[in-house]
């Protein structure tokens, strides 16, 4: 994976589907132009947009509660694919303003946090199963420390 974003999607889950080539840096730059524009970054503290984020994602809880959802969502309309859009678009616009405010590169942190994962849960330990990486080595059998 490459901090470019051109790869192809690999995922099963999602035949299909691909995202149109907009950096997070772009976004940040829009987002903060939006909130500018609009002098509001003097409530943009990292509380408030936190608290605004975790309202977002309740929001997005709420388009899948009470029902179960096949992988693809295919049993959403059109009309709520397009609220689901909105309400991941305003998790993703909060999480961007958070991670600004807070003086984070968001894209680097993703590509790092991604390194530590792939050494947390190598393919060949983990491949098909669903396990936290702690449960692993729990579970590799009896320890050699004592030796």
């Amino acid at each position: 994976m490459s901090s470019e974003g051109n790869e192809e999607p690999t995922s099963a889950a999602s035949p299909g589907t691909t995202f149109s080539d907009l950096s997070l840096e772009k976004l940040r730059q829009t987002v903060e132009k939006f909130c500018v524009e609009r002098d509001w970054q003097q409530y943009h503290t990292p509380r408030n947009l936190m608290l605004a984020l975790v309202g977002e994602v309740g929001e997005l809880a709420e388009i899948f509660q009470w029902r179960e959802v096949s992988p693809n969502a295919p049993e959403l309309s059109p009309r709520e694919k397009i609220h689901l859009g909105e309400e991941l678009s305003d998790v993703l616009l909060y999480l961007i303003r958070l991670a600004d405010r807070c003086g984070v590169d968001l894209s680097a942190a993703v590509l790092r946090k991604i390194e530590k994962n792939a050494e947390k849960y190598p393919v060949d330990r983990v491949y098909g199963k669903a396990k936290k990486y702690k449960e692993y080595e729990e579970n590799e059998g009896p320890s050699h420390e004592n030796s």
